[in-house]
């Protein structure tokens, strides 16, 4: 019966192809303006002319994806941490230092809370906002990081969430770098389940509010300003708060001896019963939701961020395996090498059209936290791994910072734990396509 059936096929199959083929010419209608294919042996020729060039550095042509606009943001911001952050990155990684210089800077140009409208912030989309993220941590994370906080975890709960009060005192000088903020959520014991935390917003006699408890793993805190901060009120209620540096009973340690994000500072929030009117509290969040939208914000810039940081091990490794020589010819000649790059561009080029697609999505109102979830753990975790395989590629030189690429191995393995884990992200996908919660 089986080698019956697979005689006759070929004659079947051809019947349907010609009913088909007869079918689909009287029901397609050409749109006007269309030029029909014609039947003619010279159209081989013009078939063979629809390809294009191969441009290693832009494999599916992402930047044809993108408006003038937003290639033109790009391009500055590209331009400017190339000239300006670059130098500085290697040493600011050495001495675990910070140059607070650099937000006055990023605020001059526009980058921070770039998708704000008003308040001295350019109203950008959200794909532009993920390009300077990738321009950014193409130098390095820390320095996305400290972006990252100041725009999407102080200043978006503020505007979203805070008063025209709040808005107008913190807003335009967040924007311009003058001051600079942080945000509270992880705690000692709470990381991954910030709805057991600790800390506490007691209620007084006047309306005033009295904070304790402590954060930890703050980007920024030891130079900031301005604190957002999240704490359960007596009801049990998660709400946010905006502390001042000079508030007495805050403080604010640097952790030290970091071997990843050097060049961004880490240190906790400790508030020792800071007393702050009920003005400071964020009257439009209530329960996670407000830290959550956060943290979105920030995770759709990390998995932009990430890539750069992917495309940077990729040209370090290129480079140095192309020219370096092994057995007489460059090691870029030999088929483990070759796949290796392959591998990392293949999947740098994937991320980043995902990366754009949820950010259209966004921009039209039509994404779900779950796509976001999706970006961060894939792209992060790829990122890590084209890292890691860029320093084996340079062999022993890898571990040296003469070469960026150990830098980012080490931001990463943080890039790939902060702001959701790997693992955390995944129950969150796994929660959205079994309708069952395994936290």
């Amino acid at each position: 019966m089986i080698s019956a059936l697979a005689r006759r096929a070929p004659t079947a199959a051809a019947a349907g192809a010609r009913a088909f083929t007869t079918s689909a010419a009287r029901a397609i209608s050409l749109p006007a303006g269309h030029v029909a294919a014609s039947s003619q042996p010279g159209d081989v020729a013009a078939e063979a002319n629809v390809y294009t060039s191969y441009d290693w550095t832009d494999p599916l042509n992402l930047a044809s994806c993108l408006t003038d606009e937003e290639r033109m943001i790009q391009s500055q911001v590209s331009a400017y941490c190339q000239r300006e952050l670059l130098p500085r990155a290697r040493e600011a990684n050495s001495k675990e230092h910070f140059d607070r210089a650099i937000m006055r800077e990023m605020g001059a140009l526009g980058m921070l809370g770039s998708t704000i409208d008003g308040y001295g912030c350019p109203g950008v989309n959200s794909v532009s906002y993920g390009l300077m993220a990738r321009e950014v941590e193409r130098v390095d994370s820390g320095y996305r990081s400290a972006m990252s906080v100041q725009s999407s975890l102080v200043m978006y709960p503020i505007y979203v969430f805070g008063s025209e009060e709040q808005r107008s005192k913190y807003l335009p000088r967040l924007a311009t770098g003058e001051i600079i903020g942080a945000f509270g959520l992880t705690e000692p014991n709470h990381g991954s389940d910030p709805g057991s935390m600790e800390a506490r917003a007691k209620s007084m006699p006047g309306g005033d509010f009295k904070l304790s408890g402590t954060k930890t793993w703050i980007t920024n805190s030891p130079i900031a300003d301005v604190f957002v901060v999240w704490a359960k009120t007596d009801d049990g209620v998660i709400r946010g708060f905006l502390l001042d540096r000079d508030m007495p009973g805050l403080s604010t340690p640097t952790i030290h001896g970091k071997f990843s994000l050097r060049a961004s500072t880490t240190g906790q929030i400790v508030m020792d019963d800071v007393i702050v009117p009920a003005t400071a509290m964020l009257p439009g969040a209530r329960g996670l939701r407000g830290p959550f939208s956060c943290l979105n914000k920030a995770r759709f810039g990390i998995a932009w961020g990430s890539l750069g940081a992917a495309e940077a091990c990729l040209h370090a490794a290129r480079s140095y395996t192309v020219d370096r020589q092994q057995f007489g010819r460059p090691l870029a000649a030999t088929q483990l090498i070759q796949k290796k790059l392959a591998d990392a561009s293949t999947e740098i080029a994937l991320g980043l059209q995902s990366c754009l697609q949820v950010g259209r999505l966004m921009d039209a109102g039509r994404a779900a936290p779950e796509m976001i979830s999706m970006l961060k753990r894939n792209n992060c975790g790829k990122a890590l791994a084209i890292a890691r395989e860029a320093r084996d590629m340079l062999g022993g030189n890898g571990i040296s910072d003469e070469y960026p690429i150990i830098r980012h191995v080490m931001n990463l393995e943080a890039v790939n734990t902060y702001e959701g884990t790997h693992d955390v992200h995944g129950l969150i996908i796994g929660r959205a396509i079994t309708g069952h919660a395994a936290f």
